[in-house]
C-alpha cells in the first residue's frame, strides 16, 4: 500500500494511492496503525494523481539520522566501521516534500546529496526489543539527507550542517508491504546515475535501528530514521536537479535554488 500526504484546494489530506488515484483517507494512517487489527477507514472521495500537489507523506517532531551505516560509505572517508549506530538529528523544520526546492545557503561553500532508505514509524516506540521492531514500524520512504559539508568539517559535529530549511526532503509515498532488506537504491544528479547501491549492505538493519533508538528517546508516530547514505555522495549547486529512486517506493525528485 502506498500512503501519501497531499493538498487540494487548500486543505490537506491523506489517501492511499492505486495505480494514478487516490482514494482519499478518514482520518490518519496513524489511528488505524496503532489499533492493530482495525482496518484502514477510505472514504468515496478520490483524486487524479496530477489534480493534486504532493506533500512530504509525514510530519516527523523529530528525524534520527545514521552516519556510517553503509560500509563504503564509511571507507570513503576513511572512518572506521561504527560498533553501534552512530546517530545524530535532524529538525522538523527541515522538512520539505517531492518536487519542493532545496535552498543552497548563501554562508555554504559546498551542499551534498546524501540518498537514503527512511522508515516512517506508525505508533509510539519506546524501549522496543529488537525482535519486535518491525511492529513499530508503518513503511518505508526515500530521503535526501542533504549536507552542508563545509560546516560539517568546521563545526566537529554535524547538527548545523545538516539542519538548514529545506534539508530534509522526504517522500513521494509511505509504502507498507515492501520488506526494506534488500531495495536498490540510487540517487541521480541531473539525469545522471551518481549512487547506487542495495539495502543489504547496510551495517545496521532496520529492527536494530529502532530497537536502538528507541532505548534512547521515545519514537513518536511519523517520526522518521533515515538508515544512512551509501559511497559516492557529491555535491549540488543552484540549478540543479537531484532524484533519490527506491525500488518498490518511487522518485523523489527537487531542485536545487540559491538562497535569495
Amino acid at each position: 500500500m502506498k500512503i501519501l500526504r497531499f493538498a487540494i484546494n487548500r486543505t490537506i489530506k491523506y489517501g492511499m494511492l492505486e495505480d494514478d488515484t487516490i482514494r482519499v483517507m478518514l482520518g490518519t494512517p496513524y489511528t488505524y496503525f496503532r489499533s492493530r487489527g482495525k482496518s484502514l477507514r477510505l472514504t468515496e472521495s478520490t483524486y487524479k494523481l496530477d489534480e493534486v500537489r504532493l506533500l512530504a507523506p509525514c510530519l516527523p517532531s523529530k528525524i534520527v539520522a545514521l552516519g556510517l551505516n553503509y560500509r563504503k560509505h564509511a571507507e570513503e572517508f576513511r572512518l572506521q566501521i561504527p560498533n553501534m549506530p552512530l546517530i545524530f538529528l535532524k529538525p522538523s523544520t527541515a522538512v520539505i516534500g517531492p518536487e519542493d526546492k532545496i535552498v543552497y545557503p548563501k554562508t555554504s561553500k559546498r551542499v551534498d546529496y546524501e540518498g537514503e532508505l527512511a522508515l516512517v514509524i506508525g505508533r509510539k516506540a519506546r524501549a522496543v526489543n529488537r525482535a519486535k521492531a518491525r511492529e513499530y514500524i508503518l513503511g518505508y520512504t526515500c530521503f535526501n539527507d542533504v549536507s552542508a559539508r563545509y560546516e560539517q568539517r568546521d563545526d566537529g559535529q554535524w547538527t548545523r550542517a545538516k539542519s538548514y530549511d529545506t534539508f530534509a526532503p522526504i517522500g513521494p509515498y509511505i509504502v507498507t508491504d515492501i520488506s526494506p532488506d534488500n531495495l536498490k537504491l540510487e540517487t541521480y544528479l541531473n539525469g545522471e546515475l551518481r549512487q547506487s547501491a542495495q539495502t543489504s549492505d547496510l551495517i545496521f538493519r532496520v529492527d536494530v535501528l529502532v530497537s536502538f533508538i528507541s532505548n534512547i528517546m521515545t519514537l513518536l508516530p511519523g517520526d522518521v530514521i533515515a538508515t544512512g547514505t551509501p559511497s559516492c555522495i557529491g555535491r549540488m549547486l543552484p540549478g540543479d536537479i537531484v532524484e533519490v529512486k527506491i525500488e518498490h517506493i518511487g522518485t523523489l525528485r527537487n531542485y536545487v535554488v540559491a538562497q535569495k
